[in-house]
């Protein structure tokens, strides 16, 4: 029985969402040595990581380089003919220097699926533009995605984790990023993620109006102010955030996919057990698949009727 176009649409829709490539931002806690030897807290890392098809990882503390390298034996096996390379599931990462200022040091990194993803370009943002000097704890390291599966084609993602105290002038700068970025590499769409510290006594309400990124309309916010991005009962803060600047990329998100991810809740962990993995949940979102879009597209274009022959 032929279904009415209502329905097509939202099995559609739904197909969409099951197959859509997951992005997420993780501050995975002074992820260093220590955590590394913590077994339990490192077997859900794994399985976060293996929700994403790329993930954004911060507060690695890594002086020796051995988290990535680590977690790509648990990610794809100790070789690439491994089971998990003939299944097609091999992830890859790009990693930035070690930044901060003084001793303090930390590393954005990003861990992808080969199969779905390449990096076209990266660079490490000069934080040294005329009045505004060093206004970064650390500076974003900027790379540039192709996609090889969804409707939009390439993306630049500008990861950040602020300092709490400095976070509204850290968030306000991103605007001069997107600017600078967009000029250098004539790109169009645009992602903000990481751990903004965007919300509670550190981004008070009052502040919102000196942040460029929320005053201008063409930056869209997928995580809202009401949304507690913290693992701790204490606190209850947005502090992890993503937001979009370009037209494509805005209208190809999944609707509903823009959520915080409660690792503790979904794998059954006591509260003690959540934070010696993070005292932030993950943040994601989707985009949609070239393919159910092209099947979408087909489906729902109106049928020519044939004409027969005298």
């Amino acid at each position: 029985m032929p279904q009415p176009p209502t329905f097509l649409l939202l099995l559609l829709l739904s197909t969409g969402s099951a197959l859509a490539l997951r992005l997420c931002s993780f501050n995975v806690r002074s992820f260093g040595e220590a955590k590394k030897e913590n077994k339990n807290a490192m077997d859900v890392i794994v399985k976060v990581i293996k929700r994403c098809d790329i993930i954004l990882l911060m507060e690695i503390k890594d002086s020796n380089n051995i988290i990535c390298p680590m977690l790509m034996d648990r990610l794809n096996g100790n070789s690439r003919n491994s089971r998990n390379s003939r299944k097609g599931i091999m992830y890859n990462y790009v990693i930035s220097s070690r930044l901060g200022r003084n001793t303090y040091k930390e590393q954005y990194a990003f861990l992808y699926k080969e199969k779905l993803l390449s990096v076209k370009k990266r660079y490490l943002y000069h934080d040294y533009q005329a009045g505004d000097t060093d206004v970064f704890s650390r500076e974003p390291f900027v790379v540039w995605f192709q996609s090889r599966y969804t409707v939009v084609k390439d993306f630049v993602i500008v990861p950040l984790h602020t300092t709490p105290e400095t976070s509204v002038k850290e968030i306000d700068e991103l605007a001069d990023v997107y600017t600078d970025m967009k000029r250098r590499w004539k790109a169009e769409n645009f992602i903000f993620m990481g751990d903004f510290n965007a919300g509670c006594s550190y981004v008070p309400k009052k502040a919102w109006k000196n942040i460029r990124l929320r005053t201008d309309p063409g930056f869209v916010w997928l995580i809202g102010d009401q949304e507690d991005t913290t693992v701790k009962e204490s606190t209850n803060c947005a502090y992890d955030r993503i937001v979009l600047r370009g037209q494509e990329i805005i209208s190809f998100v999944v609707h509903g996919s823009n959520r915080t991810f409660d690792f503790q809740k979904a794998y059954g962990l006591t509260k003690e057990e959540a934070l010696d993995v993070s005292d932030h949940f993950p943040v994601e979102f989707k985009l949609q698949s070239s393919r159910v879009f092209a099947t979408n597209k087909k489906s729902l274009s109106p049928r020519k009727k044939k004409t027969r022959r005298s």
